[in-house]
């Protein structure tokens, strides 16, 4: 069989295109065929290969400015004379970037795991006639696959047959875009009877298409591709041949990271640093000019004798200056905590799990819990201020339920049985309609509901088979609830959708009839036009457009004479909180639709600007149309919901609400879930034009829906339209209203809810946008669970997916996923409070013990000549931060309540306590400051005042420099250790264990350091120094006496604390036993 499938407009300038041969044959030896060269079948999703591991891994660690600093220090104490061993930043230096490496090579092994399952994984491919099985990763562009029921598609293919004789196929995409509902796709016309190897194999073809894009959405006759991931369903075995292979193919081409979010911690963090870096030049540059202030005096300087080293020094001064400069910075450079890093990811890594672990966040319906897509964004869940959210399927349960309908302006609801029919007491317009005869517009209007959808049918197995008829259960299947309830709500009233079968549509009317009609095309529906309409062929031959949508899509779309009866139950059923959606008809007449049918044929196979020559299509053929009615569909808020958003409320947050539903709708939710109180007073912003927007808001004190002054007790609440917004944050050039959006922003900020509706998916975005770039930069959070809501999530600073019925596309592209919105009370009342706590402590607890750790190092430089005599051993140097104080302030900032969880979730002003970063702001950071630098002063001068007397035993032996340094070091690690003890309010078993066990591990390191002498070192300076140290008494008493004043100010405030709750307690109890007694007496 010879053919050319061509997936394009015939005349139609050909960019960016690609010619595919199937089955590798050219269609005639007499055409110049030139082979192309297409990327292989093989998936990559990991980030390196064995080769590249190491070079390149590297490469990103080292990008991180503290990583490269310790490299650079690292490099200095190996390259110049310093007076610290390269060790002591090499190790941990190592350590960090060995944890990380780790890591990360973990994670990408799982990502070659996963790519080899499915490039290994088997197909079959015709060949010759014959079935020939090959790995997933050989298939080339232009082979002919073959794929069985149940089997996920391994590229990217053109349908060419089917093993049903319509040529049909059942596909689920769960995998692209989340939804699980089935979607019909249809063959090639001219293949469809190729249905078996040896007749696929006789096919010469060419395919013309264009070159590989992203979007799911945006492919060559959609109903021909069967996307890579995609599962076949219902359907024995289908033929394709493979146009996009490998990293080509849409599914590929949609796998790619998020854009990275960073937390206000992390800012904060780069700001400390930048504090600590500025203090650690200012030391290295005062001990550098003190040293050389020092050696000034002829007595402080080389001795006499020393002529070369004197010689040498006034030859290189500057060089010498500079790297006794590089010495001290090594010196002090532990002030820098790296290990911080590491132990902050490890807490946000861990701690992430006790989201996903949280039973009250586990969903019985759909047995799925918390889902955590990354946990760089934990602590931001304590610092939200505004959130934004999807009305539909978020706060409502997305639960579709018929209500009632109104046809040519009567109302239906409840009252008619099925035998019946409707009742036409009122006597409604006739129509010489479907099948020849005079209908009702009434069974017009259940025809148009049963034929205007994409639902399917599923059959399940036959029950009583053997006895009678058999009785046959059929399940609806559709990618919207709302299409299922509009074809159980005419299937109430006597008109049933049987199913689709052989592009026939089946329905079954109220005489137990059942009528035939050939669905000729589909206008599927979309955000913008916000309808859908099917094309249809009665068996008499007439010709029928119907079409469903939002009011605001098909009134300008009717006759304006009939809009007005409809128009009031439309309003006053949105009104009482119900979805509503118009119905509406036309007969075409031959002429007309085959015009029609060659606009959308040509449109389909467009290769450039197909979306827009559609859309044209389209708004063309939906034109001059008769309203027949409305419906109204409820949808039921999600439990908890009020209180929920009561809750969110009382923390202090904004909530808006961005939805696409009407505003009668919309509003009336409001109200439902407390997001507008009765006592709210509500501005309403619905201009449709340039001219009003530009009277509206020339000036806000005029603005009619806007008070003249804004009162504190007064609570106010916005409402505005998508197409108002659409003016306001798109101004036209020549309007002059550029200010428009800064008036507009000023009057939501002041509002405690708002309301927009009518939204496109865009909008969402842009008002997110407009939000987060405020003034201050508020921390915004966006929920939502459909695919329309994808772009506010990935906008916002934390992106919440609910795991709704509209698939899982905005699960997928969230940082975090909840079940019900209810969950997110506790998701950021206690989960996000105590993670923002936990790590901000975190935080300034790094800078306080490593100020506390170099300060004694630094005042030591002014007793010992600015010699660069270290202060502590290169061995505690090293482990200070990587072993003796790391574990418990890990375990504290995974561990802490500071305030019990329920009390967290109960009482949502604790929130507000730590909201705008509050415990990472300057003036805690200058506390935690002061008070490491008041320590460090206790550590070094208490030991100092200690030593006056260099005999501390009584028989006269002298304790040297290193027995100093080594006490200060460990009324250093003690003070810090129980510093953070003083601070744990929630004890566990784990926190005893790594306080007291690295209180442990230090003696018992110190004994073993110092009781060895170890063959690989040159000086066993610390041989029996902590022993020795032990014995005088005089050390014991130093040891505590310093680590109590050094921990007395904390304690006198927990004291205090303390006194001040104790009396507020009574104070409250007095208050309420006099309020008591007082209603008691009245």
């Amino acid at each position: 069989m010879d053919c050319r499938l061509r997936v394009c407009a015939g005349e139609e300038k050909r960019v960016g295109t690609r010619t595919v041969v199937v089955g590798h044959r050219p269609v005639s030896e007499t055409d110049a065929y030139v082979a192309q060269k297409f990327c292989d079948n093989r998936i990559v999703s990991s980030k390196y290969t064995l080769w590249n591991f190491l070079p390149k891994n590297l490469f990103e660690q080292f990008r991180r400015i503290a990583n490269f600093y310790f490299l650079i220090i690292f490099l200095v104490q190996v390259i110049v004379d310093t007076p610290t061993s390269p060790v002591t930043s090499g190790l941990p230096l190592f350590f960090v970037i060995t944890v990380t490496a780790i890591k990360q090579g973990y994670e990408d092994w799982l990502r070659h795991r996963a790519d080899n399952e499915v490039n290994k994984s088997n197909v079959f491919i015709v060949e010759n006639a014959k079935q020939v099985q090959k790995e997933s990763e050989k298939i080339k562009v232009g082979d002919i696959v073959e794929v069985k029921a149940d089997e996920t598609f391994p590229c990217d293919l053109i349908f060419l047959a089917s093993s049903s004789p319509d040529g049909t196929c059942y596909v689920t995409t769960a995998s692209l875009d989340g939804e699980s509902n089935f979607k019909t796709h249809y063959a090639v016309r001219d293949t469809t009877v190729l249905c078996t190897d040896e007749a696929i194999d006789t096919l010469t073809a060419t395919i013309e298409c264009e070159q590989p894009q992203p979007d799911l959405y945006k492919s060559l006759g959609p109903e021909n591709l069967l996307l890579k991931g995609a599962t076949l369903k219902n359907t024995q075995k289908i033929y394709g041949v493979a146009v996009y292979t490998g990293m080509e193919t849409k599914m590929a081409l949609n796998y790619q990271g998020k854009s990275q979010k960073r937390s206000a911690v992390e800012k904060s963090i780069n700001g400390f640093l930048i504090v600590y870096l500025c203090i650690l030049l200012s030391k290295a540059t005062v001990c550098t000019t003190l040293k050389y202030v020092w050696q000034s005096n002829p007595f402080n300087d080389e001795p006499w004798y020393n002529e070369k080293t004197k010689k040498e020094k006034e030859t290189f001064k500057v060089l010498r200056m500079f790297t006794d400069f590089l010495s001290f910075m090594v010196l002090f450079n532990f002030i820098i905590p790296v290990s911080m890093y590491v132990t902050v990811e490890m807490q946000k890594f861990l701690g992430s799990f006790f989201i996903s672990w949280d039973k009250e966040m586990y969903d019985e319906e759909i047995k799925e819990g918390a889902l955590v897509n990354t946990s760089d964004l934990n602590e931001e869940l304590g610092q939200v201020e505004y959130v934004f959210t999807d009305k539909t399927g978020t706060l409502t349960e997305n639960s579709m339920e018929f209500i009632e309908c109104c046809i040519d302006g009567h109302k239906y609801k409840d009252c008619i049985s099925e035998v019946d029919g409707f009742s036409q007491t009122d006597g409604p317009l006739k129509y010489y309609g479907v099948c020849g005869h005079l209908l009702s517009r009434e069974e017009l209007f259940l025809r148009a509901l049963c034929l205007c959808h994409t639902v399917q049918i599923k059959e399940a197995d036959q029950v009583d088979g053997l006895m009678g008829h058999p009785e046959r259960k059929y399940t609806y299947i559709s990618s919207s609830p709302d299409e299922i309830a509009l074809v159980k709500g005419a299937e109430k009233y006597g008109f049933t959708f049987l199913g689709l079968e052989n592009d026939f549509m089946k329905i079954r009317n109220q005489k137990n009839e059942t009528e035939m009609y050939q669905l000729l095309h589909v206008l599927n529906f979309d955000p913008v036009r916000r309808r859908m309409s099917v094309i249809v062929r009665t068996t008499t031959g007439k010709l029928f457009l119907f079409c469903k949508g939002a009011d605001s899509s098909i009134f300008p779309r009717v006759q304006q004479e009939e809009i007005q009866q409809t128009k009031v139950h439309v309003d006053r059923n949105a009104m009482d909180g119900y979805r509503t959606l118009c119905v509406a008809f036309k007969e075409l007449t031959q002429k007309e639709y085959d015009k029609i049918d060659k606009q959308l044929n040509e449109a389909k196979m467009a290769l450039q600007d197909r979306e827009e020559k559609m859309a044209k299509v389209f708004e063309d053929t939906e034109a001059d149309m008769h309203l027949i009615g409305a419906t109204a569909v409820e949808d039921r808020l999600q439990e908890q919901l009020a209180e929920t958003i009561e809750a969110l409320h009382a923390a202090g947050m904004k909530v808006w609400v961005l939805t696409g539903d009407k505003m009668e709708t919309a509003k009336s939710t409001c109200y439902a879930c407390r997001l507008f109180q009765t006592s709210t007073e509500l501005l309403e912003l619905t201009a449709r034009t340039v001219g009003e927007i530009n009277f509206l808001m020339s000036d806000s004190k005029h603005v009619p829906c806007v008070p003249r002054s804004w009162t504190l007790t007064q609570e106010y609440g916005l409402i505005i339209d998508g197409a108002t917004l659409s003016l306001i944050l798109n101004p036209s050039q020549d309007s002059g209203s550029s200010n428009y959006k800064n008036i507009f922003l000023q009057i939501c900020l002041k509002c405690a809810a708002v309301l927009c509706c009518r939204m496109a998916p865009l909008q969402k975005a842009q008002i997110v946008r407009m939000v987060k770039n405020t003034k201050g930069s508020p921390i915004t959070l966006s929920v939502g669970d459909g695919a329309n809501d994808v772009s506010m999530i990935l906008e916002a600073h934390v992106g919440i997916g609910i795991k709704g019925k509209e698939g899982r596309q905005a699960s997928r592209n969230s940082d975090y996923a909840v079940p019900k919105f209810k969950h997110l009370r506790k998701l950021l009342l206690a989960h996000g409070h105590l993670y923002y706590v936990r790590i901000a402590h975190l935080v300034q607890y790094f800078f306080y013990k490593n100020l506390c750790f170099i300060l004694p190092q630094f005042l030591y430089q002014f007793f010992c000549g600015f010699s660069q005599q270290p202060l502590y051993d290169a061995a505690y140097l090293t482990m200070y931060n990587i072993c003796f104080t790391s574990l418990p302030i890990l375990a504290y900032s995974l561990l802490e309540q500071h305030i019990n969880i329920d009390t967290l979730t109960s009482d949502p002003q604790l929130y507000m306590k730590v909201s705008d970063n509050a415990m990472l702001q300057w003036r805690p950071f200058l506390y935690w400051t002061f008070l490491g630098a008041f320590e460090g002063l206790v550590f070094f001068f208490g030991v100092y005042f200690l030593f006056q007397n260099s005999s501390l035993e009584d028989n006269g032996k002298v304790f040297g420099n290193w027995t100093f340094g080594t006490i200060v070091f460990t009324v250093l690690v003690f003070t810090v250790t129980l510093k953070l003890a003083l601070d744990t309010r929630f004890w566990t078993w784990m926190n005893h264990f790594v306080i007291w066990g690295s209180l442990a591990f230090y003696v018992f390191f110190s004994f073993f350091w110092g009781g060895v002498i170890w063959p690989f070192l040159k000086q066993q300076r610390m041989y029996f120094v902590f022993t020795h140290m032990l014995t005088s008494v005089s050390t014991w008493l130093a040891i505590i006496l310093l680590i109590f004043i050094s921990l007395f100010p904390e304690i006198l405030l927990i004291v205090l604390k303390s006194i001040k709750e104790k009396n507020h307690q009574v104070r409250n109890e007095v208050m309420y036993c006099t309020v008591f007694l007082v209603l008691s007496t009245s």
